[in-house]
């Protein structure tokens, strides 16, 4: 089964509700080493494409992943890039703001980490923290000690997607291509992957009475998540909602959304002049005779 990125795009003025988009899809596979040989022809194509990307060095990739506890954030970037060089790729997570992250405007800290022309860079967790663990929990806002907090609760969100948009339309006409994955999970599954966690020993690592905690606010997230995906998704910077219950599908989803981004790029290796190649040629005589 062929996998149309587009069934998971939100597309821009498109008010989402997430009650009406599936956190379970028909699988693209139909067995386990079926899985394993699509993802792996994905990595493969991945490899090449990012061999070129960094060879070109016209654009900057920036691949942004959003979700609620366990839907599977770590191991789809670790599935999906595990064919890229590390040289050309870089990800970074973002969790709570440091006293020295929070002296500054709401950008700044993911702002140092842009990726270069070139290479590819992932957000786990990003600058969207803002209008969702903050909308959620307002005493975050409060720490930030803004000079002018606005009384209208609406106001301050509306004014944030207003500077991630005109961030993201700055980052496009300078060469970044801007692409946002939702991985979007049931409340069951997530109960479900939360006793796992718990019952099985190798697990019990990942399990946080906070992740409990936030469950708690499941209503108040998924409000937050859909009026987010509706203000910044845009045709240059788009969101993907992609089903997160079966992990292997959403990888298979997620890595054809990484490809098909890549591959729409346009790029090619640089062209050798005809001063270069003579130098080159030159070379190669010297070190054949």
């Amino acid at each position: 089964m062929k996998i149309h990125i587009k069934d998971y795009l939100v597309r821009e003025g498109e008010e989402v509700d997430l009650k009406k988009r599936p956190t379970t899809v028909d699988p693209v596979y139909g067995s386990k080493s079926g899985y394993e040989e699509i993802l792996a022809k994905h990595v493969e194509k991945l490899s090449a494409l990012q061999q070129l990307h960094y060879a070109s060095s016209r654009h900057a990739v920036l691949l942004i992943f959003q979700a609620m506890d366990a839907a599977g954030k770590d191991g789809a970037i670790r599935h999906v890039m595990s064919g890229v060089n590390p040289q050309g790729c870089q990800v970074f997570s973002f969790k709570h703001p440091s006293a020295a992250e929070l002296e500054h405007d709401f950008l700044w800290r993911t702002t140092r980490d842009l990726p270069e022309r070139g290479r590819i860079g992932i957000f786990n967790r990003s600058y969207y923290e803002e209008v969702l663990v903050v909308r959620v929990h307002r005493d975050i806002l409060r720490g930030e000690d803004l000079p002018d907090v606005p009384h209208h609760d609406g106001q301050i969100w509306h004014d944030r997607y207003r500077s991630i948009n005109d961030l993201e339309r700055h980052l496009h006409v300078n060469g970044t291509l801007v692409v946002k994955i939702f991985l979007h999970l049931s409340k069951d599954e997530q109960r479900q992957r939360f006793l796992a966690r718990i019952d099985e020993p190798d697990k019990n690592w990942k399990f946080s009475t906070a992740d409990i905690e936030e469950r708690k606010f499941w209503k108040q997230y998924r409000t937050a998540y859909e009026e987010c995906l509706s203000a910044t998704s845009t045709d240059d910077s788009p969101w993907y909602v992609v089903p997160a219950d079966d992990k292997e599908n959403a990888r298979l989803i997620v890595s054809q959304i990484v490809v098909d981004t890549l591959e729409g790029i346009g790029m090619s290796y640089p062209k050798v002049t005809v001063e270069r190649a003579r130098e080159l040629q030159s070379i190669r005589d010297g070190l054949v005779g």
